[in-house]
């Protein structure tokens, strides 16, 4: 199995028989040149897991490749947890994988989890859900407003697979990400206000 980065979410698996894409969100760079792909697979709605402008260029790139999302997505297979998918000699389990709570005020998106080939690569976009079956390769999700690191060491460990790839990781560069959360948030009367860097605001 051959695996590409093109960071935060975006991985492309190729099982030796299948090229499946994962999650082509905005925080990621480089897999619109991608050909050849089998299928493209998200995990949830959120921008980071898909960027919709970029994706109808994707999808003329790779016109044979089906689409699967866990929401109503144009030209896309919905998918529901429970599902098996065949792609090019893959078999796909589709896993019931919520999304984890970033705040209570705030809601979730339909998440799932993707296993390849029975545990041979596990993708679970948000989620910290520890498959049934054995992994080798784990999407190892690394920041997120609703990770610690304690908590991605311990799923790490839950699931104990041969090798570990952190994703999710672009978030420790954007900031904003945070800042949303936290002034989405913040109980009435309360201002978030980001200071620039060496200058002075008044407050």
């Amino acid at each position: 199995m051959e695996i590409v980065h093109f960071g935060h979410s975006c991985l492309l698996v190729d099982t030796g028989g299948a090229r499946l894409l994962f999650d082509p969100g905005t925080f990621s760079s480089g897999f619109e040149q991608v050909a050849g792909l089998d299928a493209i697979l998200v995990t949830h709605e959120h921008p980071d897991h898909l960027d919709a402008e970029r994706l109808p260029a994707l999808r003329e790139a790779n016109p044979g490749a089906r689409l699967f999302a866990p929401f109503d997505l144009d030209g896309a297979d919905r998918v529901e947890p429970g599902a098996v998918l065949e792609v090019a000699g893959a078999t796909v389990h589709v896993l019931d994988a919520p999304h984890e709570v970033i705040h209570p005020k705030l809601p979730l998106p339909a998440n799932v989890g993707y296993l390849v080939d029975h545990g041979a690569f596990y993708h679970p976009g948000d989620s910290l859900t520890v498959p049934e079956q054995r992994v080798d390769v784990l999407a190892l999700p690394t920041a997120a407003p609703w990770l610690k690191v304690s908590e991605a060491a311990d799923f790490l460990a839950a699931v104990s697979p041969r090798k570990a790839v952190p994703v999710h990781e672009a978030v420790l560069a954007r900031t904003e990400i945070f800042y949303r959360v936290l002034a989405g948030t913040a109980p009435e009367g309360v201002e978030v206000v980001v200071l620039p860097r060496g200058e002075g605001i008044e407050l």
